[in-house]
């Protein structure tokens, strides 16, 4: 770029220095009738053939496909193409993340030339685009693991492609030891009809094989299933083949190349105090000084993308208004579908789009245009202490291997620019790849899950990169002071089949089960409905005291949790009450209205409501019984005692919280409702540490509550 004079202002430059990288990537997303032309064009197409031999030939794959290669796309295609999916059977393919599960369908359907949720479908959570006729389905990993909860043997599938795998999410590394389980079962069953088929007795039954097989217990449940050979794909954008090789037995790798196109990488010459401010002055450095182009821009969370997003708008009110041509979208992972896809449409004429995305956009999707990235260099992350079991998301440096697939998003369809907001010693000093997410977030809801599959041995499950054992008894220990397992761990009946069978962090599914006994289920739902989205509430910090003024209007005495609850009833109040005046299309306009008068995300509440209609048919499904408790507030409270017993605190002499199962010295958040009350017990349902150790999303109880709704964890001395 040229030479700019430093500067952490917004309205000022930064400098960078060059270096150049190399990345890649085509154009998914053409007009459909460029498509023929365009699967030709793809690297992958040349190896089409021999693609679908080596499949045939190897029961595991592994696939190092280069961006731009047209794997996840092509390979279920070509799959399909070559009778995978003879007698009903269907290609299923795992995304780490939900939008990609969603875009990729959405383009193959396309590709088909079929309507999406016939032959090619998706299903994410709270979402299903299927029918019977489906062959290719697209699905987030954590979805095919719920389904093996109802089909152990995952029968209707021949064949399985994990995508994405170098991402290593905890779900991924699960099911991968899922799948390898799966694979040896079915692959056992085959040889063991094999063996027993010749043999019959005289009524013409089969005359089972007793050996030593120690599947036989499952083998023997197998029986009048139509089970075939399983076939699995392990994709991967990065070449860590190896240890995907070695997990599964020394599996066949192969490597697709992909197209290359130049990224010109810029480093800060100097090191940046703050990287929103330093992003938003190269967002303007770029559209005032570049050629046309989308931008993308990393950032940590919705909180970010929300106020960088405020503030470019801001931004661009002080520009002349022919310099107004910005446009900005947003991609994070509790943005409702619907509103995701709203990236991959092309920008009006004449104006430069702006994406303001979390890593959701590193690998997982391919959105058209991007021709510039923005990288800070830090990405929110899970911390796990299994020690004192507090679990934190925090702020932490990228790998190396997440800055190489930032910047190649800059060159998926032509030569681009990547500006990293840091100088290029720091780039050196990172680690070369992402520490696995299994070995840093809490265990409790894989662990139900597996237990739920008939997994009881936990420590020997074969994980390809196994957990501390302090963190799966940590997480085992939750689960059964849970009333998940018995006291032999096994998974409890009802209690534990209930709580597996809820898409939910094993808490919240625990809360539900329990309000239906204190009569408050009703408003349950809508708390963990609410908890389970980001930020209902914004504050602005140019407009902090009309914020909370705002919220005041809504803020219960007790806490937050019915706090969230009047913001629920109230909304939905106003919305049946204007669909019935002016239709369902002007209700919605009248409802995002509503929100921003009140400082209230409508993105957050509208995820939310969807939330709360597919648990609320769940908890039904289940049998659970929904009743509201009203005006009593009091059973509401005991119930979230009797839940959130884990998550107590009570008020030291200095007004700080000690949380009672870990011993933390924690503080009330500023954006609870109770953070300048100090009442003398609370339960909080997050613990989040920053700068400070912050519990968030609280509401007063009566510590006796305790030792009266959890004697099996509280004595009475406390």
């Amino acid at each position: 770029m040229p030479s700019m004079v430093e500067s952490q202002q917004p309205n000022g430059n930064i400098s960078f220095k060059h270096n150049r990288n190399n990345n890649n990537k085509p154009n998914f997303f053409a007009g459909r009738q460029k498509i023929l032309e365009h699967r030709k064009s793809l690297p992958i197409a040349s190896v089409e053939r021999r693609l679908v031999e080596v499949v045939q030939e190897n029961d595991v794959l592994i696939i190092v496909g280069e961006t731009g290669s047209g794997k996840t796309t092509q390979i279920p295609q070509y799959l399909f193409d070559s009778g995978f999916c003879h007698d009903g059977k269907t290609i299923g393919v795992t995304q780490p993340r939900r939008v990609a599960a969603v875009t990729v369908a959405k383009r193959v359907a396309e590709e088909c030339g079929v309507e999406l949720g016939q032959k090619v479908g998706y299903s994410i959570r709270f979402e299903d685009v299927t029918s019977s006729s489906t062959r290719i389905k697209y699905m987030t990993d954590g979805l095919l693991l719920r389904e093996a909860l109802l089909d152990p043997y995952l029968s209707r599938y021949s064949v399985i492609v994990v995508d994405e795998a170098h991402e290593r999410t905890v779900h991924t590394d699960v099911l991968l030891g899922l799948l390898k389980r799966v694979q040896n079962v079915r692959s056992n069953h085959i040889k063991n009809q094999t063996s027993v088929g010749h043999k019959r007795a005289s009524n013409g039954a089969i005359l089972e094989k007793e050996n030593a097989d120690p599947c036989i217990g499952v083998l023997k449940q197998c029986q009048g299933r139509n089970l075939s050979p399983l076939k699995l794909i392990i994709m991967s954008a990065s070449l860590d083949a190896h240890v995907f090789s070695k997990y599964f037995g020394g599996a066949k790798a192969v490597r697709v190349l992909g197209r290359q196109f130049p990224v010109d990488v810029f480093y800060t010459v100097n090191p940046q105090t703050d990287y929103l401010d330093s992003a938003i002055v190269t967002i303007f450095q770029i559209h005032s000084e570049e050629a046309p182009g989308d931008i993308l821009v990393f950032l940590t969370g919705q909180e970010e993308i929300e106020s960088v997003e405020k503030q470019i708008h801001e931004n661009l009110q002080r520009l002349p208004e022919d310099k107004r041509n910005m446009k900005t979208v947003t991609i994070f992972s509790s943005l409702p579908s619907e509103q995701q896809m709203r990236v991959f449409a092309p920008a009006p004429a004449g104006f430069r789009k702006v994406i303001l995305a979390t890593n959701i956009a590193e690998t997982s999707v391919t959105i058209p245009g991007i021709k510039y990235v923005v990288d800070p260099g830090v990405v929110k992350a899970r911390s796990y202490d299994p020690v004192k079991g507090m679990e934190s998301l925090i702020i932490v440096p990228t790998s190396k291997a997440q800055a190489i697939q930032r910047s190649g998003r800059a060159g998926r369809e032509g030569p681009g620019k990547c500006f990293r907001l840091y100088p290029e010693s720091e780039f050196e000093k990172l680690e070369d790849s992402t520490k696995p997410e299994i070995k840093r977030c809490n265990l409790s809801n894989v662990i139900l899950q597996l237990k739920a599959l008939g997994v009881d041995d936990i420590f020997g499950f074969d994980f390809i990169e196994k957990p501390s054992r302090t963190a799966i008894k940590k997480s085992l220990e939750e689960l059964l002071l849970l009333g998940a397992l018995t006291d032999e761990f096994k998974l409890s009946d009802p209690v534990g089949r209930q709580m597996a069978r809820l898409p939910l962090d094993p808490v919240h599914s625990k809360a539900l089960i329990l309000a239906s006994q204190f009569k408050c289920l009703d408003e349950m739902l809508i708390a963990v409905a609410m908890l389970s989205v980001e930020s209902i509430f914004y504050e602005p910090r140019e407009k902090l005291d009309e914020a909370r003024t705002a919220k005041k209007c809504f803020a219960s005495s007790e806490g937050d949790h019915l706090t969230l609850i009047n913001v629920y009833r109230t909304s939905i109040e106003l919305l049946e009450k204007r669909k019935s005046e002016v239709g369902k299309d002007k209700a919605e306009k009248v409802m995002r209205k509503w929100c921003k008068e009140n400082f209230i995300n409508s993105r957050s509440l509208r995820h939310a409501r969807d939330i709360h209609s597919q648990i609320r048919r769940l908890v039904e499904q289940i049998g659970l019984c929904i009743s509201s408790c009203g005006d009593d507030t009091l059973q509401f409270r005991r119930c979230l005692a009797a839940a959130f017993f884990l998550n107590a605190a009570l008020k030291q002499p200095d007004g700080t919280y000690r949380a009672l199962a870990s011993g933390e010295v924690v503080q009330i958040h500023p954006t609870s409702v109770l953070f300048r009350t100090k009442a003398d017990c609370i339960i909080f349902n997050e613990f989040v540490k920053t700068t400070n150790k912050y519990i968030r999303n609280i509401t007063i109880i009566d510590g006796l509550w305790l030792t009266e709704l959890a004697p099996h964890y509280y004595a009475k001395q406390e």
